[in-house]
């Protein structure tokens, strides 16, 4: 079962990478900082949401740096990022973590020279930072990481393969190589928008059909 559901869903999903905000922030700026940036902002909310609030940061500052993002009181900063949603707590969490970035000096070379335990370690410890946020810089930075969001949570659990972040994440890292971490996330991540969807999860068009353990209660729901 395990390979033929990747297989299956690698096969039917054409990725749309525009429409993911890390690997295009990644890829276009290779900044880490607005890396981080986007990420924060695309917590609990569509990335749609998150690329209007970074679009809004990248006209009043130009570049988004730490130094930039801390001239910006917090209440213009939250008006800014307005777009994300909670923005007024995501205003709070991105003055720290720009703090956070000038006090360690944190680059992509440190993070790399750490190995990815020691990087999610100290990742972790940022703020606003959780396991999927620290994943997520990790695997756009190469370094062998699987991010579970509610979409892979949510597939994951209608194949029966896990219930925990980490228990969905290694089952994926386990049967696929690292080099297709960060691609078949994002498909699974697409495939959940398109076709295992939360309400009404569309089963009919679904590449694995019948075969899902949850066909029948989900083509019901």
């Amino acid at each position: 079962m395990s390979h033929e559901f990747i297989e299956l869903v690698d096969k039917a999903v054409e990725l749309r990478l525009s429409e993911f905000i890390a690997p295009v922030v990644w890829r276009s700026e290779g900044d880490l900082f607005a890396l981080m940036v986007s990420v924060v902002l695309s917590q609990n909310t569509s990335d749609r949401n998150a690329f209007r609030a970074l679009e809004n940061l990248k006209k009043r500052l130009g570049k988004i740096t730490p130094e930039a993002l801390l001239d910006l009181s917090e209440e213009e900063l939250a008006e800014l990022i307005r777009p994300a949603g909670m923005h007024r707590q995501r205003a709070r969490y991105l003055r720290a973590l720009a703090e956070a970035f000038i006090k360690y000096d944190i680059s992509p070379k440190k993070l790399i020279e750490m190995g990815v335990a020691e990087a999610r370690r100290f990742l972790l410890t940022l703020p606003g930072v959780g396991k999927k946020t620290a994943d997520v810089v990790l695997v756009n930075l190469g370094l062998p990481a699987f991010p579970v969001d509610t979409h892979i949570t949510r597939i994951a659990r209608r194949w029966g393969i896990g219930r925990t972040y980490d228990e969905i994440s290694r089952w994926f890292m386990e049967r696929l190589p690292p080099e297709r971490y960060l691609e078949f996330h994002l498909k699974l991540i697409q495939f959940g928008r398109d076709v295992c969807t939360a309400r009404r999860p569309k089963c009919e068009r679904c590449p694995i059909g019948t075969r899902c353990p949850s066909y029948k209660t989900s083509s019901q729901t």
